[in-house]
């Protein structure tokens, strides 16, 4: 008992640490599809900092240094959200997976997975940029995780599920281009992985926790008068959080 509330808690704190510096990658992501990303902040300075000033607080130094920062703050999305998301679900993977190999990469993964569903809540874009480097990392983490007796999946299984759930958004998006983005494609071929790496019924219950959450978000929308059947709205934020509920139940079972 003692062992996992440790880990539950160290998780809750990894991702409460990373919630920090979500909300500037979330403002420099979160343009439209013919914009470049964004370089300075909303007063005009150069986001300066680790990994080409990717990394760092909500409110760029100059701003802060001169007490801009309540507003610069605000213009990027602010910072206790991030915070919070970050940290809860790192927190629920540490609780339900353990001390599990794979629970290494679920929390690498999971700062990653809010920056999507944030900036994708905000412009209905799963950038490049993050999509198709963590297909190959997760490809990669749970082949090195499948190599250690402790490992609570298949390898092949993630593999072949990233490609089973990738092709079926494909194949919806061939469909219907306005109702399934290439974003979510994309963003399937991780997800898969993460979900087939417990098995089929494990992928079956991320998928389809995704499209209720995302049919319900839509009705209650619709019922409050903010949106109509033809009215556009980011699949991501649903399709991270299936699969977040789906991984938890899997590590917990």
């Amino acid at each position: 008992m003692a062992a996992a509330l440790f880990t539950a808690v160290a998780a809750a704190l990894w991702g409460a640490g990373w919630g920090l510096l979500v909300p500037r990658a979330v403002y420099r992501l979160a343009v439209g599809r013919d914009e470049a990303w964004r370089t300075r902040c909303p007063a005009g300075h150069p986001l300066t900092g680790p990994a080409g000033g990717w990394l760092g607080r909500a409110v760029c130094a100059p701003c802060a240094g001169a007490g801009a920062g309540a507003g610069a703050a605000r213009a990027y999305r602010g910072a206790l959200l991030p915070v919070l998301l970050t940290a809860a679900a790192c927190g629920a993977l540490g609780a339900a997976v353990g001390r599990h190999p794979e629970l290494l990469l679920w929390l690498v993964l999971a700062p990653f997975g809010v920056v999507l569903a944030l900036v994708d809540a905000a412009v209905f874009r799963l950038p490049d940029v993050l999509t198709l480097p963590l297909a190959a990392l997760t490809a990669a983490g749970l082949g090195l995780a499948a190599l250690s007796a402790r490992a609570a999946g298949s390898w092949s299984g993630a593999l072949l599920g990233g490609l089973a759930l990738g092709g079926c958004y494909l194949v919806l998006f061939l469909i219907s281009p306005r109702g399934m983005g290439f974003g979510d494609v994309k963003l399937a071929l991780t997800l898969g992985q993460v979900l087939g790496w417990y098995g089929w019924p494990v992928l079956f219950l991320g998928t389809l926790a995704a499209f209720l959450a995302g049919a319900v978000h839509g009705v209650v929308l619709m019922a409050v008068r903010r949106a109509g059947r033809g009215t556009a709205m980011p699949f991501g934020p649903f399709m991270l959080a299936g699969a977040l509920a789906a991984v938890v139940y899997a590590g917990a079972a």
